[in-house]
């Protein structure tokens, strides 16, 4: 079937009911970039009636070059005749978060801000950012708008659309900064709701893909150790130790009674079309739990 007239790739993923559990974007470090007005293909290299390519690309260039990810925020709703060039920079490593913001008087200017964040101003509150980036997926554009409208409804200072975070197919996508905290289907959710558990240090484990900070195998067993105990806590089950053997692994996690052990199988998911403009089905890699030991207690 033409990808034209194919389900979305959202709709496709929600009838197969594919696990978002483990699918964070891997990032330990974020720069997210105001990049006011329409986005291309390529919030860097295709937006060219706002950004030049060739700035562009060297602002990407540099940020990944220092190991970061690099991304484009923009406020939503009606854009503003004046642009702005607002920064936020941010580390996600447990127990080493922070972020900070700053602006700037235009995008060339983005090329001299230092990337540990000494030029802006630490923040307390978050950066909540929701994948609305059109160009890149029509599922990002109708169920990302959606749920950053709802987000910034109660909490306009802190919301933010940007472009490809990854995982269209678990449209809408959002990230909150600095934690990386990474969900999918929010527009499923109370997606405002998502924000105010945040606040209180907890997170929805039925949204939640994982933190970017982990690697995958750690997001997928602190998902079936939540899933199983009801531990909602951001900062509960740091990973002590990943060891593979064959298509098993091995995952310690720190548990308030000692360490819990998760042992997860790695497999291939059936071919697939993870984005709406994908052309040839490719297979994911999906985890599946083997067991917990020891078996955590149900939280009342």
């Amino acid at each position: 079937m033409a990808a034209g007239k194919r389900s979305p790739c959202s709709d496709q993923s929600l009838a197969r009911n594919d696990p978002m559990y483990g699918t964070a974007s891997a990032g330990h470090a974020w720069a997210m970039f105001e990049i006011p007005g329409a986005w291309g293909h390529s919030a860097f290299l295709n937006s060219e009636t706002i950004l030049d390519p060739k700035l562009g690309r060297a602002i990407a260039r540099r940020v990944e070059a220092a190991g970061m990810r690099v991304a484009a925020i923009r406020k939503p709703g009606r854009r503003p005749a004046q642009p702005r060039w607002r920064w936020f920079l941010a580390r996600s490593d447990e127990g080493a978060e922070e972020l900070h913001h700053g602006e700037v008087s235009g995008p060339q200017e983005y090329l001299d801000i230092a990337l540990d964040g000494s030029d802006g101003r630490p923040l307390t509150t978050p950066l909540i950012a929701v994948c609305a980036h059109g160009k890149h997926d029509q599922c990002c554009a109708v169920r990302g708008r959606a749920a950053t409208a709802a987000i910034a409804a109660e909490y306009p200072e802190l919301t933010w659309e940007c472009s490809h975070l990854g995982g269209d197919r678990f449209a809408a996508t959002m990230l909150v900064l600095p934690e990386g905290l990474c969900y999918g289907r929010v527009d499923s959710a109370d997606a405002a709701g998502l924000v105010r558990l945040y606040f209180d240090g907890r997170l929805d484990n039925r949204f939640l893909r994982g933190r970017t900070c982990l690697p995958h195998p750690v997001q997928a067993a602190q998902y079936f150790v939540r899933a199983a105990s009801g531990e909602d806590r951001i900062a509960a089950l740091s990973p002590l130790d990943v060891q593979r053997a064959e298509h098993r692994i091995r995952v310690l996690l720190a548990g308030d009674s000692g360490p819990v052990e998760v042992v997860l199988a790695e497999e291939m998911s059936e071919p697939l079309l993870s984005m709406c403009h994908a052309s040839v089905p490719g297979r994911v890699r999906t985890f599946t739990l083997v067991g917990i030991n020891p078996k955590p207690e149900r939280k009342q």
